[in-house]
């Protein structure tokens, strides 16, 4: 399995913007979809973000779309998620996950279907 760290956390003002980079082990990042998703205390892990193995497609929740972008270098093992607009709901641990079966855009925004995961980044928006 690929090993993940996450890094680019950290507390930002409302409206501010933060980049998130997950790091990957391994020579075969490239075969891997990559995902992004975050826990607030109390509540359930949700998506925030997916790409598929060359980058061509991307599906994002409707809580961050058009203030998330999504992206990768499959030369350097990372997988980015740039967040813009921050809001304080946007406040979690934000997780980076892989796996290797093809990509549905109708079932990357569950988390049973990524098998490797980074161990969490934590993003605070203050209002």
């Amino acid at each position: 399995q690929v090993q993940l760290v996450e890094s680019g956390g950290g507390l930002v003002q409302a409206g501010g913007s933060l980049r998130l980079s997950c790091a990957a082990s391994g020579r075969t990042f490239s075969t891997y979809r990559m995902g992004w998703f975050r826990q607030a205390p109390g509540k359930d892990r949700e998506f925030v973000a997916a790409i598929n193995w060359s980058g061509t497609t991307t599906d994002y929740a409707d809580s961050v779309k058009g203030r998330c972008t999504i992206s990768r270098d499959n030369g350097k093992n990372t997988v980015y998620l740039q967040m813009n607009n921050l809001k304080p709901e946007d406040t979690a641990v934000y997780y980076c996950a892989a796996d290797r079966r093809p990509y549905i855009s109708g079932s990357v925004y569950l988390s049973q279907n990524f098998g490797s995961w980074g161990q969490g980044t934590q993003v605070t928006v203050s209002s």
